[in-house]
């Protein structure tokens, strides 16, 4: 089995999200990218590959390729956040809420500032017609990615039809 090396979640990765919790919108889309060029980062070229044809398959829209390929990462690398975090998208994208779910917890289990896969248990709930659970989630994406634009216009959204008025 593969195993994740020892300080897998470097010391670039949190410099990274120190200077995201106070960037500017301009420079936080390039603070993202960085980071998830580090999350991606398996340590293992075939694990690397694995990530790769997931992906490759989920942008194809072939989302039954994707949850192969990521399944198979998972189950090589379980200690991997970010193939779990892909997982969650293909199973997301696939319609499968419940995979979906288990797959974003199993990503914040291994990595608790995944904003990725913070924001995806955020959309789960809006899905399910949950919006003070989503509302939860949002905010606390905000506390590591407080740019994310996305994310401010859910919580303006939503926070009127959980309090019925504009915060």
């Amino acid at each position: 089995m593969f195993s994740i090396p020892a300080g897998a979640e470097t010391a670039r990765v949190d410099d990274l999200l120190s200077e995201l919790a106070t960037a500017s919108a301009q420079e936080a889309a390039g603070i993202v990218r960085e980071i998830r060029l580090e999350w991606s980062k398996s340590g293992s070229a075939a694990m690397d590959l694995l990530l790769k044809r997931g992906r490759d398959a989920l942008a194809a829209g072939k989302f039954t390729l994707a949850i192969e390929h990521l399944t198979a990462l998972t189950d090589h690398a379980p200690e991997f956040a970010e193939g779990w975090s892909n997982l969650a998208l293909a199973y997301y994208q696939a319609d499968l809420l419940g995979p979906s779910v288990y797959a974003l917890e199993r990503t914040l289990a291994l990595n608790p500032r995944h904003f990725g896969a913070i924001k995806g248990l955020g959309a789960v709930f809006e899905q399910l017609d949950e919006p003070a659970k989503a509302v939860a989630a949002y905010r606390k994406l905000l506390d590591i990615h407080p740019q994310d634009p996305e994310v401010l216009e859910a919580v303006e959204r939503l926070e009127i039809q959980v309090t019925g008025q504009n915060i």
